[in-house]
C-alpha cells in the first residue's frame, strides 16, 4: 500500500511538474530541427526536421521586415509573417513574429487565437487595443480591457480570448507581434459566425442574436 502511495505521488508530482514546465508548445529534445518542407505528410507537432549536417545560417534568417506589408484592402491593414515557413529554424521553438501595418482608422477585427498568448510592440501611430473575458460564471457582463497605445507600449492578449487593434491616430502605425505559438491559430469573429462554408442557418442566428431574419441574411453577404 506504501509503494503505492508513493507511485501515485510520483504520478502526481511528473504531471503537475510537466504542466509548470512546458509552454504551449512542446519543448524541443535538441538545439534546433529546421523544418523541411513536405506536403505528404501531417505532423502532430512541428515539420520534419532536416540533417543537422545540412543546417546553415540561413535557415535562421528572414528578411524584407523594415517595408511595410500591403495595407490594399476594406479593413485598412495588412501583416508580414515571420514563422515556420518563412524561417524553417523556427520549427518546434514556439514562436511566431509579425509585423502589423495600420492606415488611419485602419482595423485588426475581433479575432482570437485558440494555441497562444499575443504581445504586440507599437512603433509607429496610436493604436486602441483590448480584449474581452470569457463568459463570467456569475451571469454577469464579459469584461473589456482596453487602452491607447503609443509607441514604445507593450500589451498582452492572453490566449484564446477575443481581441482587436485600431489605429485610431491621423497617420499610418506599425507594430511587431509575438505569439508563443509555432502554430498559434487564427478564427475572426464575424468570419466564424457570418461567413461558414455552408452558411449557418440563419433562423440559429436570429433566435442567438435576437434580431430579424434579414439583418442575419445582411451580414451573411459581407462575409
Amino acid at each position: 500500500m506504501a509503494a503505492a502511495g508513493f507511485l501515485v505521488t510520483l504520478a502526481i508530482f511528473l504531471v503537475s511538474s510537466s504542466s509548470f514546465s512546458y509552454a504551449f508548445d512542446d519543448d524541443p529534445l535538441q538545439d534546433f530541427c529546421v523544418a523541411v518542407p513536405d506536403a505528404s505528410a501531417v505532423f502532430v507537432n512541428g515539420k520534419i526536421c532536416k540533417n543537422p549536417k545540412q543546417v546553415t545560417t540561413d535557415d535562421f534568417l528572414a528578411t524584407g521586415f523594415n517595408t511595410p506589408a500591403s495595407t490594399n484592402n476594406s479593413l485598412g491593414f495588412g501583416v508580414k509573417v515571420a514563422d515556420v515557413n518563412l524561417i524553417p529554424g523556427l520549427n518546434t521553438l514556439g514562436l511566431t513574429v509579425l509585423r502589423v501595418d495600420f492606415e488611419p482608422d485602419g482595423v485588426v477585427p475581433p479575432h482570437m487565437h485558440p494555441r497562444a498568448t499575443e504581445v504586440i510592440v507599437v512603433l509607429e501611430g496610436t493604436i486602441y487595443a483590448g480584449f474581452v473575458t470569457s463568459n463570467p460564471t456569475d451571469n454577469t457582463k464579459n469584461k473589456l480591457f482596453a487602452k491607447i497605445l503609443k509607441p514604445g507600449d507593450v500589451f498582452v492578449f492572453p490566449i484564446g480570448l477575443v481581441h482587436f487593434q485600431r489605429n485610431v491616430g491621423e497617420t499610418k502605425g506599425m507594430g511587431i507581434v509575438a505569439f508563443n505559438s509555432q502554430n498559434p491559430g487564427l478564427i475572426t469573429t464575424g468570419n466564424a459566425v457570418f461567413g461558414t462554408d455552408p452558411r449557418i442557418a440563419p433562423e440559429v442566428l436570429t433566435k442567438s442574436f435576437q434580431v430579424d431574419k434579414k439583418v442575419i441574411e445582411y451580414l451573411q453577404s459581407k462575409f
